[in-house]
């Protein structure tokens, strides 16, 4: 076997969770960051299934975290297990510079979602990359909430819109609307998914909708966080089974 296979085979699975760096609602004086539950889930879903994870953010550092979202309403099991987790919480306060990221030595990304990365990680030149890099080389991207607005800037091979032609979802407008913040962010992700060509499909508010379509996974709203987590894993180990026999075949010679 070349060493690709042999190295899929004995090492788990590497991924790339990219965080905002940015604490403020845009020119208001909010606060927001990410919504820490569409982090959590998704980080534990890796952590089941043995992923070697690596945080990053752009400033690198401490990701600031929503306080809505630290809300009695908003815990979960995955929340409450974050709360007595002092590795999860040091890997939080210590992300990498996302521009030191060498994104060719990862499996998989993932954007965690919260109101923040709409005015960070959105015209991220690195970022954008990253993602670009990544869905070209048909690595498996995930993206849950406010997620999929990072993909605003980001083309496929053909310089389309990764999302043109592709089923997707994302927080809905009338999510938007519901915690009233309409005005204040600087494009609705329902339209803007739309407007790039997006296949977009929702369920009702709040309910959990996770859309997979080739390597592209999202998820709509909080609620999908923990599916969307899980689907992920599956689709990056599904990926690297694909990618070794590929490889074992090739190399018949």
């Amino acid at each position: 076997l070349p060493l690709e296979s042999q190295h899929h085979q004995n090492m788990p699975p590497k991924v790339l969770i990219v965080l905002t760096s940015n604490d403020k609602l845009g020119s208001t004086d909010k606060k927001t960051g990410l919504w820490l539950d569409e982090f959590t889930a998704p980080y534990y879903a890796m952590k089941a299934k043995k992923f070697e994870i690596v945080l990053a953010s752009p400033k690198g550092g401490p990701v600031p975290i929503d306080a809505g979202s630290l809300a009695e309403a908003f815990q979960t099991e995955d929340t409450k297990r974050y709360d007595g987790d002092d590795e999860a919480k040091a890997a939080l306060a210590s992300t990498v510079p996302l521009a030191t990221v060498d994104a060719a030595a990862f499996d998989g990304v993932f954007y965690p979602g919260g109101h923040g990365l709409m005015w960070d990680l959105v015209d991220d030149k690195t970022s954008i990359g990253i993602i670009e890099g990544m869905f070209a080389a048909g690595k498996t991207c995930g993206f849950v909430c406010h997620g999929p607005a990072v993909l605003k800037n980001c083309k496929n091979p053909k310089g389309e819109p990764i999302v043109n032609g592709m089923k997707c979802t994302g927080f809905t407008n009338t999510e938007e609307a519901a915690v009233g913040l309409t005005e204040a962010v600087p494009f609705l992700l329902e339209d803007t998914l739309k407007a790039m060509g997006g296949k977009y499909k929702n369920k009702d508010d709040w309910n959990s909708c996770v859309v997979a379509k080739k390597n592209l996974i999202t998820g709509q709203n909080p609620q999908s966080a923990p599916k969307c987590g899980k689907k992920f894993c599956k689709m990056v180990k599904k990926a690297l089974k694909e990618e070794d026999s590929d490889d074992s075949g090739s190399d018949s010679d």
